[in-house]
């Protein structure tokens, strides 16, 4: 049974561009996610699903020297670049990690990757990062019956199959709820924040994280202003969407 992380991340951001080679300690800010989700006790292996644009050659040349493999495929529909992914590696279960979640804790993806085998698809919207565990069963059945390529918030599409078996994630472990402050990169004052976190700590585990901003509660002040805005574009994003 192959069970692995699918990490999903390219460069042409429009909001914050070319934001997975932004420098902390002269480094990309998405080796820090790479480097983590290595520590995986589960996953067979750690994938960079991107797209076959010559403007993510640089992001895959980053992964590979950080020991992920490299899978490039559809540019515009996630979905279908996941399932080809899946079929050429022979992928039986996954976890998405978004490219944009720079502290995503390895020990949520494990978990939801030692339990997926009893679901089709496992929603864990709505914590300090997103995690869904699909199985490529459930992929093919939704990349099969979508009507659109245009598959960037891939969690209605799983919610649309009435035959799936879903599991709506919330026996974890309270640390991973959401409360006062934003861990995704979309603007610049989330680099600044990531920037802050990394330049202060030298251990960016996700307890490391919290108890750090436990400590200086001035810095979740940098960006969980735009939160809001964030989910207000989400929502009219995925208003959009033809299932």
């Amino acid at each position: 049974m192959n069970k692995s992380i699918l990490v999903s991340a390219r460069s042409g951001s429009k909001r914050l561009p070319q934001k997975p080679y932004l420098k902390i300690q002269d480094r990309e800010i998405i080796t820090y996610l790479f480097e983590n989700m290595k520590k995986s006790n589960v996953a067979q292996e750690v994938f960079l699903a991107t797209t076959s644009k010559k403007e993510d050659d640089l992001l895959c040349s980053i992964a590979l020297d950080y020991n992920l493999k490299v899978f490039r495929g559809d540019s515009e529909d996630k979905l279908n670049r996941w399932l080809s992914c899946c079929l050429e590696n022979q992928i039986d279960y996954f976890v998405n990690v978004d490219g944009d979640d720079i502290f995503f804790d390895y020990e949520l993806a494990d978990y939801v990757l030692k339990i997926i085998d009893e679901f089709d698809f496992i929603d864990g919207s709505g914590l300090y990062n997103d995690v869904y565990g699909i199985s490529v069963n459930a992929l093919k059945k939704v990349c099969d019956n979508k009507k659109t390529i245009k598959t960037e918030f891939v969690r209605p599409f799983f919610l649309n199959e009435d035959s799936l078996k879903v599991l709506k994630l919330k026996n974890v472990d309270k640390k991973y709820s959401k409360t006062d402050f934003r861990m995704t990169l979309d603007y610049e004052e989330d680099y600044i924040f990531f920037k802050n976190i990394i330049e202060s700590l030298n251990d960016y585990s996700f307890d490391n994280v919290l108890d750090y901003l436990e400590n200086n509660p001035e810095i979740k002040k940098i960006n969980h202003f735009l939160d809001e805005e964030w989910k207000i574009n989400q929502q009219k994003e995925i208003g959009k969407i033809n299932l």
